[in-house]
């Protein structure tokens, strides 16, 4: 990792125009002021060659993006990529075209995916433009916003304990 790299990235990926596809945005601005220093919070648009682009150089990244998988709305699912490749139930997720799911995996093959690597997707039910997001969406932002705040705390007391 350089020194101008944060240590952690929160990638909330999504558009904050097209109802539920606010998901991961809305993630990243609930945690903004609650995060430590050394962490980076993006809004990103999904694009996957800038996603990879936002990952390169930092230990660990927690991507939060909007999914549809036919589950039920809210409902919030979590893969840890780091060592092992996106499960295949989770390849067509992505409310993006080409995803999160296959931004990470081409991370992986280019020797730029971060050391901790968290996908958070939570189940949308609807992208129309202008619309705000559901209430079984934003209730799951505000859970995922909860987890990653709590994983970020338990690395940062995990590594506090190596250096004492």
């Amino acid at each position: 990792m350089t020194n101008d790299r944060p240590h952690c990235v929160v990638l909330g990926v999504g558009n904050a125009d097209r109802g539920d596809d606010a998901a991961g945005p809305a993630v990243a601005r609930n945690l903004r002021s609650l995060l430590p220093p050394g962490t980076q919070i993006i809004e990103h648009g999904g694009e996957a060659t800038a996603l990879i682009g936002q990952m390169d150089g930092a230990e660990r990244v927690f991507m939060i993006d909007a999914c549809v998988s036919g589950a039920r709305p809210g409902t919030i699912h979590r893969f840890d990529v780091s060592a092992t490749p996106v499960p295949a139930v989770a390849l067509g997720l992505s409310s993006h075209g080409f995803g999160v799911a296959a931004a990470v995996e081409l991370a992986r093959a280019l020797g730029q995916l971060p050391r901790q690597c968290i996908i958070y997707a939570i189940e949308a039910a609807s992208f129309e433009i202008g619309a705000p997001l559901s209430p079984m969406v934003a209730a799951g932002v505000i859970e995922v916003a909860g987890r990653v705040l709590a994983e970020i705390a338990n690395y940062a007391n995990q590594e506090g304990g190596q250096h004492a």
